[in-house]
């Protein structure tokens, strides 16, 4: 099993992960980051934004980068 390390950011948001986890796949490693970031949007939304982007990026023991992911919200007032 290979370690990862999935970072997010939004703009302002950084959170880096010092620890990792353990994957036997590279369809694991997807699959853990696309969890990731509607947890992360759920937990770090602004009430007050209207269009948000929580990205992940995975990297790799060697620290260099093999997935990323990006989740946007977008909100649109339909009234005036």
């Amino acid at each position: 099993m290979a370690r990862y390390f999935f970072d997010v950011h939004d703009g302002g948001l950084h959170q880096f992960d010092e620890q990792g986890s353990e994957f036997a796949t590279l369809d694991e490693v997807r699959q853990q980051a696309m969890r990731l970031l509607p947890d992360v949007a759920r937990d770090h939304a602004k009430p007050e934004g209207e269009r948000l982007a929580f990205t992940v990026v995975v990297s790799d023991e060697d620290h260099r980068p093999v997935y990323s992911a990006t989740l946007s919200l977008v909100g649109v007032w339909l009234i005036r």
